[in-house]
């Protein structure tokens, strides 16, 4: 994808980002958001995710057309070492393998960063999801059935795992 540039998001970075995810949220039963976050709060989850994780922008001809990212897994301290990923594509770019693109560029700063597994929910029906964690070897773990309600329905969420690294680090000197 020669006409695409990916690079680690900035907090300068919200307002454009928030244009391809607010109609996910709006319109769609994609994100389990009732209501669009706003400027600040979007920004401040970049900036959270920059620290801690890894949020990386897909550019082309140097607007943002689509994102992902990384957030904890779950708060409590066991879950530490995983981490949960996103990928939204703005419409008009789908189907061109960004989502791809990033998931290979995020996977592996996350492993550097020291997580050992990734896991992501995918709302159901979503084949194309299914099938970019698929290719990028996320296996199935599970489906919450009718876990959440949005737009008048009842939704499935699929669990999806890839492994990143075996241990922390630190692991094998026992400092874990």
């Amino acid at each position: 994808m020669t006409d695409v540039a990916i690079r680690s998001a900035t907090p300068a970075d919200a307002g454009p980002l928030l244009a391809i995810y607010r109609p996910f949220v709006l319109e769609t039963a994609i994100s389990f958001e009732l209501e669009p976050p706003g400027l600040e709060e979007f920004r401040a989850r970049i900036e959270r995710a920059l620290a801690d994780w890894a949020w990386l922008v897909a550019e082309r001809d140097g607007r943002p057309v689509a994102y992902a990212y990384a957030t904890a897994h779950r708060s409590r301290g066991a879950y530490r070492w995983s981490v949960e990923t996103s990928v939204y594509v703005a419409p008009g770019s789908q189907r061109r393998g960004l989502g791809q693109t990033l998931y290979e560029a995020l996977l592996p700063r996350l492993a550097a960063r020291g997580y050992c597994n990734a896991y992501a929910g995918i709302t159901l029906p979503n084949d194309a999801s299914v099938a970019l964690h698929r290719r990028l070897g996320f296996q199935a773990v599970g489906v919450f059935r009718s876990v959440g309600h949005k737009l008048g329905a009842w939704h499935d969420v699929s669990w999806w795992h890839l492994p990143l690294r075996a241990e922390p680090p630190g692991a094998e000197r026992g400092l874990v």
